[in-house]
């Protein structure tokens, strides 16, 4: 067994786990945050996408050991205190999830490229850039425009803070 430490959306924590644990269980079974989802387990589906050092990445495909000393944020630390975060809003207004399986991997996903694209995002690009998560719900018309409808919204939020 190994200690692990990380800071998790925010916070400290430390865990105890064997060293060939994946990231997408230490966060799951040790730290109790199950909004991450386990898919695959072979970085196929992007159900357990979480942002490591401000980058989104398949927590599956990375063990906990790896990510000692690291950022994570997952699906519960994306929101500020009560209220959704805008791609989360927007995945509820523009129906972009069902079952709601793939939503946390889709909006950390959505999240990292709007970060790094926004405000410059097309339809082409957010299909492309979501190539890596799969859902078998909605057939990804919804998914695209709550990603879209949420870089429209955070471009203008950011031009209104300027």
């Amino acid at each position: 067994m190994v200690k692990v430490t990380l800071t998790v959306n925010g916070r400290t924590v430390s865990g105890e786990c064997d060293d060939r644990t994946l990231l997408v269980h230490f966060i799951r079974e040790k730290l109790g945050l199950t909004g991450t989802h386990v898919g695959c387990d072979t970085t196929q589906c992007g159900a357990c996408v979480v942002h490591m050092d401000g980058k989104s990445v398949k927590s599956c495909s990375i063990l906990a050991v790896q990510a000692a000393g690291s950022s994570v944020t997952t699906i519960e630390g994306i929101a500020a205190q009560g209220e959704l975060h805008p791609v989360q809003a927007a995945f509820k207004e523009h129906h972009g999830l069902q079952c709601g399986f793939c939503t946390p991997g889709m909006v950390m996903t959505a999240v990292d490229m709007i970060n790094r694209h926004g405000g410059k995002l097309d339809e082409a690009t957010v299909r492309h850039q979501l190539e890596g998560n799969i859902c078998r719900c909605t057939g990804y018309h919804n998914i695209v425009k709550a990603v879209l409808a949420a870089d429209a919204e955070m471009a203008a939020g950011r031009q209104a803070a300027e």
